[in-house]
């Protein structure tokens, strides 16, 4: 699009009502609904389904990553014999699908807003369906000639990005069996670089000595890490600081999944720079324990260079919250206007123990469209990211609004006791309200780009975008002269 053009909404998507909402949600642990569904209504015969045609295949998708032997996980699932006994608390933890516990820990409500995410391992409602009538009909095992062939992992942990072109480690730390939580810069982590280059996906882990079969009772009781604030730049010629511009990365959390950026919006790690892994939080649990993290870099192919490179807005507040004892279904907001046009990346709620749920929604004039809703878990603090095509593209001017949801009565196990009041602050007993997401600026032509290639997938008018409120909205281009006269007389 000519830069002296400019784009000119009609009246009518102004002043017509439009809404999608659904923050009128009971968010109390309490009451929290299960989801099931009959077999019948997807044509299938629920006496019918068994271990190995109907319930492996769906293990083995989206749940054998972390429920295998040498997995994150408690138990397996990958035979018959591991399963058969669990049958009905695996039917309990799926049917939770939005919420607190939930199995796989994805906790997106689908039937609000958008539905595409990257990576997304959580069960459809056939898949839901198959499960509970398999459970209720006592776990039948099937013919093991439809067993598929078992998926083979590593004796060692994986990274889940595929193998890393570059890994960094942080040095060792060591942490009390018993003590207060500790904050603080843990050092620079050199590079290595020669050249500037681009990440494409970035996976923090943390390696310690904890026993696998470790138990306790504060969340993220297998890790030292509660999370790491981390950025990059380039390195002072004594090596002892960094220079000039940074660039800061999503901050790593227990329970945290990897970040892919998409193709337009890769980070630079510069030449001769190094990580600052200036804002660490650890916390004891139960055992004198030793760890490090590592970082590991997927890279663009040399010579690639983003589109985007501008960050947009952040919404939250983690100082002064006013978290109230023994309450459920706690409301906390935060609003922000737009200077520019965005596209929101990913969506990352971040509560701390109380939390149980937070709603992203954008109000463009009269138009309130909620783009999603998730449950929290903060034993899995979990980051959201949109399909490229599905990204909500907000005109400038759009107020985003997000809103938390809270739970301190008995009902939340992982609050440490429900007679305390709480206000903002890092530790876990404490708390935030933060959409550690992220999203880009877009110029004019980028916007109309990116809009015009959304509508290009879009089958019809009558093809609504709930994360793009303008994508059917006509562009009127105008002279020079009405281009640069003021906004009001226009």
């Amino acid at each position: 699009m000519n830069a002296r053009h400019f784009t000119y909404w009609v009246t009518a998507l102004l002043v017509i009502p439009f809404s999608l909402g659904a923050q009128s949600h009971d968010a109390s642990v309490g009451n929290h609904k299960i989801h099931l569904y009959a077999a019948a209504d997807f044509g299938i015969n629920a006496e019918a389904v068994t271990f190995t045609k109907d319930i492996a295949p769906i293990f083995q998708r989206s749940c054998q990553d972390c429920h295998r032997v040498g997995g994150g996980a408690p138990m397996p699932l990958t035979t018959y014999e591991e399963v058969r006994r669990l049958a009905p608390r695996i039917k309990y933890r799926t049917a939770i699908r939005d919420r607190m516990g939930a199995m796989p820990p994805f906790f997106v409500e689908k039937d609000i807003g958008i539905h595409e995410f990257k990576n997304d391992p959580s069960l459809s409602d056939e898949e839901l369906a198959k499960i509970q009538a398999w459970a209720d009909n006592g776990a039948p095992e099937g013919d093991p000639a439809d067993m598929p062939e078992q998926r083979e992992f590593p004796e060692s942990e994986t990274w889940t990005i595929g193998e890393p072109d570059l890994v960094l480690s942080s040095r060792e730390v060591t942490i009390p069996a018993i003590g207060p939580d500790w904050w603080g810069d843990i050092g620079l982590v050199p590079t290595g670089l020669t050249e500037d280059r681009y990440v494409k996906a970035v996976q923090v882990r943390e390696v310690n000595d904890i026993p696998a079969e470790a138990t306790s009772s504060t969340v993220g009781g297998r890790y030292m890490w509660h999370h790491m604030t981390y950025t990059s730049g380039a390195l002072s010629e004594d090596e002892t600081e960094l220079v000039g511009r940074t660039t800061s990365w999503p901050i790593h959390e227990v329970g945290r999944n990897a970040d892919i950026f998409p193709e337009k919006a890769g980070r630079i790690l510069p030449a001769n720079s190094a990580l600052r892994l200036g804002a660490a939080h650890l916390h004891s649990n139960g055992r004198e324990s030793k760890g490090y993290l590592e970082f590991g870099f997927k890279f663009f192919p040399e010579g690639y260079s983003p589109e985007y490179t501008r960050r947009g807005a952040r919404l939250g507040n983690g100082i002064d919250i006013d978290v109230k004892p023994n309450q459920a279904n706690q409301e906390f907001h935060s609003y922000a206007v737009l200077d520019e046009h965005t596209k929101i990346i990913a969506f990352e709620p971040h509560l701390h123990a109380p939390g149980v749920r937070m709603c992203i929604e954008a109000i463009w004039g009269h138009n309130q469209l909620t783009l999603n809703c998730v449950g929290y878990d903060h034993n899995w603090v979990k980051q959201y990211v949109y399909e490229d095509d599905a990204a909500p593209l907000l005109p400038k001017g759009t107020i985003l609004h997000v809103i938390g949801f809270v739970d301190t009565t008995t009902d939340n196990q992982n609050i440490a006791d429900a007679r305390n009041w709480a206000g903002g602050g890092r530790r876990s007993v404490s708390n935030m309200f933060i959409d550690l997401g992220y999203s880009v600026e877009l110029t004019e032509e980028q916007f109309q780009l990116e809009m015009a290639e959304r509508r290009a997938k879009m089958k019809s008018r009558n093809e609504y975008d709930v994360g793009c409120p303008l994508c059917w909205a006509p562009v009127v281009p105008v002279t020079e002269e009405d281009a640069s006269r003021p906004r009001g007389n226009r």
